[in-house]
């Protein structure tokens, strides 16, 4: 079937469609479960119930300001992160020697899970703000590291060769072909991560948290609440989503060579 040959791309008709269908059936499937009797509203709520807490959750009891407060820790997390990691990570890909300093600790450090931390943070932090930021820069900082090091490592050599032939010095070979030609890969990885940032921050609002996604989750969970918790979870898909669309779009407008 052409439909589904190997790497055919489809037009973006198609493509939406097919998106919003499979979102059509997993609604479909949850509402025969849970309305159907099939599954206690105890474990899991139906989408109806979800909609109505998610109504109260936001007209009662304040949610959209925790939507607000997590959106801003995701946010200054990750960008605390990638201003270390994107310099760092480009430096490493660029200098052997600084990829030879920095690449064993990196690769090291990017293994340990940063929830792991949430108790030494608390001790050296407290249970602020800061301590929220920092469970995220941990979780991102070295995987942004280590992916911008092997895409700009990677760089094609006869660019390289091509810049040195034409008079280009060592920093204009890092100026104007590895920043470039790498562009569009690392506004890439800061996507992917980005999704991984969403992650940290609610494992952290489950700690020692008054405020965010997280800690209403939490809270919801000790009153079994199911249909909080699912909105609070599809709160986070969806805002997760938007950012997605948004980071595509903004990519495909600054890198259209790269990203169609």
């Amino acid at each position: 079937m052409a439909f589904l040959r190997p790497l055919q791309p489809i037009r973006q008709g198609p493509r939406l469609l097919l998106g919003v269908s499979f979102f059509v059936l997993f609604v479909a499937v949850w509402a025969f479960a849970t309305l159907g009797g099939f599954v206690s509203p105890t474990f899991l709520a139906d989408p109806l119930t979800m909609v109505q807490d998610g109504w109260i959750l936001l007209t009662q009891y304040g949610f959209a300001a925790d939507i607000g407060v997590t959106m801003w820790r995701v946010i200054g997390g990750f960008v605390m992160a990638a201003v270390i990691a994107v310099p760092l990570g480009i430096a490493m890909g660029a200098y052997a020697p600084v990829e030879a300093f920095f690449e064993p600790f990196v690769s090291f450090a990017r293994y340990l899970p940063a929830s792991a931390f949430i108790p030494l943070l608390i001790l050296w932090a407290g249970i602020g703000e800061t301590q929220k930021l920092l469970v995220i820069f941990i979780g991102s900082v070295f995987q942004i590291t280590l992916m911008v090091a092997g895409q700009v490592a990677g760089t094609r050599r006869d660019l390289v060769e091509a810049a040195y032939t034409l008079g280009a010095g060592d920093g204009g070979v890092v100026r104007r072909v590895l920043i470039p030609a790498n562009a569009p890969d690392i506004a890439e990885t800061l996507r992917l991560v980005l999704g991984w940032a969403w992650t940290y921050v609610i494992v952290a609002e489950f700690i020692g948290s008054s405020s965010g996604i997280g800690h209403m989750i939490i809270e919801s969970q000790a009153l079994l609440a199911t249909g909080q918790i699912i909105f609070g979870i599809i709160v986070i898909g969806l805002i997760g989503l938007a950012s997605d669309f948004l980071f595509k779009a903004v990519n495909r407008r600054l890198f259209p060579w790269r990203l169609a």
